[in-house]
């Protein structure tokens, strides 16, 4: 077995089973990336298609909340995370997460606001994804600033096959919930296209919470040769969101509508001893915002806009300049900002509180990989140097090693450095505004235990981290007015197991538990956090059983408030065969209708319901 696939083996997810999960080989060619994913010596989790389209969801999120052990995401109600005030999607692993510190990307692309630096959790879809790479731990070697606390890299569907092929969907359920997706690839000789469309919408599980969101999705590639590759796409999303407020302080007319955009071209070469590309790509985004009124109150007369963008390059080659030896160089340049403004309702052309800024930031890294004594030992370092226009240079190490002692087994140890740069926000809008503002950053030590039994039907791991945060930026009274600082402190510690046994060609059981200690109370970052699933497919049905338990979560600091609870989902599917094959789909959640809320105020949905079918040709 090669060092590589050992290193495969350890990313494989943790919930998900063996067969549905894929090991990636040395010589990967998909899309577009900056290293081989087994370079990383980071808790790397990895989850494919087949288990996406098992889950019956159209968000990405919940499926990662199930299938990475140590992440977590808010949510408000049934369907919808929203923007602006009261918004849910906050991404948490290891309680590192608030304020936008783990970076989403599509294709090797970061994703998110020029002005505010959220994410866009609702924009995050299954529509065109091949498979989901999560890391776990501070990605900032390769992608700096907003990758502190880890990356999610959403890789998009290629055709592989000649010929053409797809899938459409229509499902129907609770809260008149209506979900609609179709997907179709085509491939001939040289040339490959994929096409996919997708369309959600719902009146939600509270008065007030509608939402409609629809995604299209384009992308096109052509091999020039056996080494060279070039391609393009294109991914849009419109989302429109009502909030109702929480029960505490409800609201009215508050709604966001958003626009989002990302679209990229890149080249890359795949040869025996080197491979990489160049990547040039754009996202950008128009917001429309009403932050509605309190019941017995005037309505605001203006609505919030903005537009946003984040654009620039990347340029990035792996050699293996000797044996057992990988190289790794980049360069990244990104220019982002954006431009914000209220307009009156009854005269729109009339704009008031104004605001545009933008950054630039440019950076190169190297990291190393050396193997020694065939595959028992690999050792992996590596150096970032980003230099802003807005904070001056920030240098992020990182280092880590794999062994493999014993036949079936890895042990891992990983050190880094992960950053985030202050927003335009932070830095010039508002009363708190600092233009002097400097990164937030952490270091994270890991080890991590990996161990396979039964010819590799049983997989057992368990992961040990430690976190230390600095220079957190923080609003605090100076001379009596608020400021923003890089002032805030933070230790998180703790563990991670899971385990995944095919126990025959029908039944897989997997189960995944996390336990996070923090020095202070962290909004969305619960202490403890458990799924377990069970896998039956007998002939052409598939039934899965699905556990997830919460306890110690904290949904409010002041008060403080804290919420467990235990939710129990199903799903079961039947395979029509045939010319065009033809699957039947059920999927019920929170069985038990348990009462819980994630965020404060915003009960969630009790026992849901969902049916639809699916057609493939």
């Amino acid at each position: 077995m090669s060092l590589s696939t050992i290193i495969a083996a350890m990313a494989l997810s943790a919930t998900a089973t063996m067969a549905d999960t894929v090991m990636l080989p040395s010589a990967t060619v998909t899309a577009p990336a900056k290293t081989k994913v087994e370079l990383l010596p980071l808790d790397v989790t990895m989850i494919n298609s087949e288990t996406i389209e098992r889950s019956a969801e159209t968000s990405l999120l919940p499926i990662m909340v199930n299938n990475v052990p140590g992440l977590f995401v808010t949510e408000r109600g049934f369907m919808g995370y929203g923007v602006s005030g009261g918004s849910a999607g906050t991404v948490n692993i290891r309680g590192v997460g608030q304020g936008n510190k783990v970076l989403f990307l599509i294709d090797g692309q970061p994703q998110w606001a020029g002005v505010f630096g959220h994410s866009l959790p609702d924009t995050y879809v299954t529509n065109g994804v091949e498979r989901v790479e999560v890391v776990k731990g501070p990605s900032s070697l390769l992608y700096g600033s907003n990758a502190m606390g880890g990356s999610v890299n959403i890789i998009t569907r290629r055709q592989v096959q000649d010929g053409v092929f797809g899938s459409a969907r229509a499902m129907f359920g609770s809260f008149s919930t209506q979900k609609f997706g179709v997907s179709t690839g085509v491939k001939k000789g040289k040339l490959s296209a994929t096409v996919a469309g997708q369309v959600d919408r719902s009146n939600g599980n509270r008065e007030g919470s509608e939402f409609w969101l629809a995604n299209e999705f384009v992308q096109v590639q052509y091999d020039a040769s056996h080494n060279w590759q070039a391609g393009a796409n294109v991914d849009m999303s419109q989302t429109r969101a009502n909030n109702p407020g929480t029960i505490q302080s409800p609201l009215l007319s508050m709604w966001t509508r958003l626009q989002r955009g990302t679209a990229s071209i890149y080249a890359k070469d795949v040869y025996e001893h080197f491979s990489g590309g160049v990547q040039a790509y754009i996202n950008w985004g128009r917001n429309k915002v009403d932050d509605g009124y309190a019941p017995g109150e005037t309505p605001r007369d203006y609505l919030f806009n903005s537009t946003d963008y984040n654009m620039g390059f990347t340029l990035y080659q792996t050699v293996n300049p000797w044996r057992d030896a990988d190289l790794s160089l980049g360069v990244d340049f990104v220019h982002w900002g954006g431009h914000n403004w209220n307009t009156d309702k009854e005269d729109p052309a009339k704009r008031s509180a104004e605001f545009k800024a933008h950054e630039n930031e440019i950076a190169g890294y190297v990291m190393m990989q050396q193997g020694f004594w065939g595959d028992l030992l690999s050792v992996n370092a590596g150096v970032r140097l980003q230099h802003s226009s807005q904070y001056g240079n920030e240098w992020v190490p990182q280092a880590g090693l794999v062994a493999a002692p014993f036949r079936g087994s890895t042990m891992k140890f990983s050190f880094g450095k992960g950053f985030r740069a202050p927003n335009l926000r932070e830095l010039y809008l508002y009363a708190p505004a600092n233009p002097d503002l400097k990164p937030e950053y952490m270091y994270n030590y890991e080890v991590e235990l990996r161990q396979r039994f039964l010819e590799g039907r049983l997989e057992v791991g368990v992961a040990l981290f430690y976190i230390n945060g600095k220079d957190m930026i923080q609003t605090r009274m100076i001379d009596g007015r608020p400021k923003n600082m890089n002032t805030g402190k933070f230790i998180n510690k703790g563990f991670e197991a899971d385990a995944t046994f095919i126990i025959n060609k029908e039944w897989s059981v997997s189960a995944n538990y996390s336990y996070l200690h923090t020095d202070t109370p962290l909004l969305a970052a619960p202490k403890n956090k458990l799924n377990a699933k069970v896998d039956y497919a007998p002939g052409d049905f598939r039934f899965t059983l699905e556990n997830s338990a919460i306890w110690s979560l904290y949904t409010n600091l002041d008060p403080v408030v804290k919420s467990n609870y235990t939710l129990l989902d199903a799903r079961a599917a039947y395979t029509l065969r045939g010319k065009v094959p033809v699957t039947l789909l059920v999927k019920a959640d929170n069985i038990l209708n348990r009462h819980y809320e994630i965020v404060y105020g915003c009960p969630m949905p009790g026992i849901t319901l969902m049916g639809g079918v699916e057609f493939k040709f």
